[in-house]
């Protein structure tokens, strides 16, 4: 085999490689701000959905279902399987580095206590839950 066609079985495998990792990386373009039906809350939840507004829906959006700032919370990617409870903890305290979408970086989010985060989670839980996602 000559070193061109070589070249070009090198270039081919990479495109190749590249187009099937995409087809399983989610990326923004897979985002959308999708209708997410809001179940009746309880008690923590309503708490915890207070407390996203306040800090959280910036970038997250209205009822979790994203922006173009942020990835919806109400996505498969967050469920409980994959991103426990704890998951939110750590992004809160020490913010996150970006690995699931092209977002960038999650700053840490100042001013909320353990419990604090605990009912948003709760919140977002019970999104999901309604939605499918648990």
């Amino acid at each position: 085999m000559t070193s061109k066609a070589i070249s070009f079985v090198v270039l081919a495998f990479a495109i190749a490689a590249f187009l099937v990792i995409r087809a399983f990386v989610p990326g923004n373009r897979d985002v959308q701000v999708a209708e997410v039906k809001v179940p009746e809350l309880s008690s923590d939840a309503q708490t915890g959905r207070a407390l996203f507004e306040e800090n959280c829906v910036a970038c997250h959006g209205e009822s979790a279902a994203g922006t173009e700032a942020g990835p919806p919370l109400v996505h498969a990617v967050y469920a409980p399987e994959h991103h426990s409870d704890q998951a939110f903890q750590l992004a809160v305290a020490r913010g996150v580095s970006a690995h699931h979408w092209g977002f960038g970086d999650m700053a840490p989010v100042e001013g909320l206590s353990q419990a604090e985060v605990g009912k948003i989670a709760d919140y977002v839980r019970e999104l999901q839950r309604a939605n499918g996602i648990l």
